[in-house]
């Protein structure tokens, strides 16, 4: 199968763009003139197309030909909220756009996030027929993305894939500013009361993308909650069993945790904002990001994904930190 990939110099699509590269399908890359092409070019065989998703510029050539576009291509930090509208919601737009005008479009995968549909509720994990409710401008421009994809669905096949928190080899995001109280077995934890995750190694959500590709409904206009799927490994965690797990994996240790009020991680938020204006660097956590850590879960149930695209993760949280942890060691990271 032809696929394009957009996003594939990110976390996510590079290993996605490796996996279906040493599957032997044929594999188109969409870059910027400007991309740094270093870690695309060691993929054996990956082709690229020149194209900008902000602009529209090139789309239109690099879709012809493709049977199934996989779209990754997205801001998950940004300092200013147009600029998650713009990547997220606009360029998913100008994506499909180019994709109605083809005489055969090819099926669309969009990888979303559980931040479109919105927090949970503790061990009351989020399914797809719930109405989304996000409650940060990042989910909501993920959101954005989605309803793009729906506007067209009734000329370009499309699924909406929306993982939880991602982790694994290559991740530069969530789990790197962990590590420093990982090695120490002390960890912080945002408000008072218990809190629940839902993740997925990126393994497992390369293999949950491939099987969108060719399996599962895809949406339709009569239906809000048709060919929407989340994955995630079906066991909820809480704050404190993931620190125990990346505690263990880096020194064998328990984990000890401290939580701080809410109030905090707010001021810390402003904080890191006022400061990145000095800077000129997005901050890594923010208001925006202070809000989404009050929730009390974040959770979501694969079961749809299982028995309509036979999709089922591999790793479990333990065993997933362990081999990203020797993915970190081998590159010198840790």
């Amino acid at each position: 199968m032809h696929y394009l990939i957009t996003g594939a110099s990110g976390f996510v699509g590079g290993n996605l763009a490796r996996t279906l590269a040493a599957r032997g399908h044929t594999v188109t890359a969409l870059v910027r003139r400007s991309s740094n092409r270093a870690e695309l070019d060691k993929i054996p065989g990956l082709r690229f197309a020149v194209g900008d998703l902000v602009t529209g510029d090139g789309l239109d050539e690099a879709v012809k030909g493709v049977e199934c576009v996989q779209h990754l291509a997205g801001v998950v930090k940004a300092r200013a909220a147009e600029d998650y509208y713009r990547a997220n919601a606009e360029g998913t737009r100008l994506l499909c756009h180019a994709l109605a005008r083809l005489e055969r479009p090819p099926r669309l995968v969009y990888c979303s996030s559980l931040s479109a549909a919105g927090p949970a509720a503790i061990d009351r994990p989020r399914r797809e027929e719930e109405p989304p409710a996000p409650i940060s401008t990042y989910g909501k421009s993920k959101l954005g993305g989605e309803i793009a994809v729906r506007q067209y669905a009734d000329r370009v096949p499309s699924v909406i894939v929306r993982p939880p928190i991602v982790y694994g080899p290559g991740d530069s995001i969530n789990l790197p500013p962990l590590l420093a109280m990982g090695r120490l077995g002390v960890f912080l934890k945002a408000g008072l009361g218990p809190k629940q995750y839902s993740f997925i190694h990126v393994d497992d959500l390369c293999e949950a993308l491939v099987a969108a590709s060719t399996r599962g409904k895809t949406i339709s206009q009569d239906d809000p909650t048709q060919g929407i799927y989340f994955v995630a490994d079906p066991h909820a965690y809480s704050w404190e069993e993931f620190c125990d797990a990346l505690s263990h994996a880096l020194n064998g240790r328990r984990a000890r945790v401290f939580p701080l009020p809410e109030a905090v991680g707010y001021a810390v938020g402003l904080g890191s904002e006022l400061a990145g204006r000095f800077t000129k660097q997005v901050p890594l956590l923010s208001r925006d990001k202070a809000r989404e850590m009050r929730q009390p879960a974040w959770t979501c149930s694969p079961a749809r994904a299982k028995e309509e695209i036979d999709f089922s993760a591999a790793r479990d949280l333990r065993e997933g930190l362990r081999h990203t942890l020797e993915w970190y060691r081998q590159e010198g990271l840790l």
